[in-house]
């Protein structure tokens, strides 16, 4: 497809492929001419390899980037090995980015989905892989704002029950809920907003006490410590809105 990646347009692009994961948003009245149309709230938005490529691989590197920082964090309160799994996962789809940004954007992330579950060890494989696999399902190939704000709900849900968690657990949950709630709001500053929400939700997983996983077997000890999962998925979000 050929369109044309101002900032504007590609902004829109990288926030709808976050929610298809989780730079920014154009409202209605930023409508570019090409690649996009008035599809109900929002603009539909169509994203070419190119795009993907760059937006998979911000994800990818800026995991493996602070794969030392995840793994210090799931060493207070984990196993301790979240930042290599994750890294080691990352690292997998890097290796098959050529082949993955050349799908649509719904096999794509599946594809993404994939790999972190059958790389990535513990538990965050199959809860990061859920969370992909599950926007790939329901995403269509070129969504509207209002269609990629559903598929991260519907995605959160499938967290939810693969894990058998929520909100207040000390959890990915408790940044990916804020970041679906900023996305609801809506604007024109979503690119500055989302990144802001998902590292302040991240900060405020230090007080909780964890309910699930390992660091639900601290109890009280699990207290003062960012939850790691809940670090990575603020990581992807900042990747992507500064891509």
């Amino acid at each position: 497809m050929a369109w044309r990646r101002g900032r504007g347009q590609f902004k829109f692009a990288a926030a709808v492929w976050f929610i298809a994961a989780v730079r920014g948003l154009c409202v209605p009245g930023m409508i570019g001419k090409a690649g996009q149309e008035r599809a109900g709230r929002g603009v539909r938005v169509q994203m070419d390899a190119a795009v993907r490529r760059r937006l998979i691989r911000a994800v990818a590197e800026a995991e493996i980037a602070h794969a030392e920082e995840l793994t210090a964090l799931d060493q207070a309160i984990g196993d301790g090995d979240h930042g290599i799994n994750m890294q080691r996962g990352c690292a997998a789809v890097l290796a098959d980015l050529d082949r993955i940004a050349a799908l649509d954007l719904p096999p794509a992330l599946h594809a993404v989905g994939l790999a972190l579950v059958t790389k990535v060890g513990g538990a965050s494989g199959p809860l990061f892989g859920t969370l992909f696999m599950q926007l790939g399902k329901t995403l269509p190939a070129q969504p509207t704002l209002a269609e990629a704000t559903a598929a991260l709900a519907a995605a959160i849900e499938a967290v939810k029950a693969r894990g058998r968690s929520d909100v207040g657990a000390k959890t990915m949950l408790d940044v990916l809920v804020p970041v679906l709630d900023a996305l609801r709001v809506g604007g024109d500053d979503l690119r500055t907003r989302l990144p802001a929400a998902a590292d302040a939700a991240c900060a405020a997983t230090a007080p909780m006490q964890a309910r699930r996983g390992r660091a639900a077997f601290l109890g009280a000890r699990s207290i003062g410590h960012v939850d790691p999962g809940a670090r990575s998925v603020a990581v992807m979000v900042r990747a992507l809105c500064e891509a």
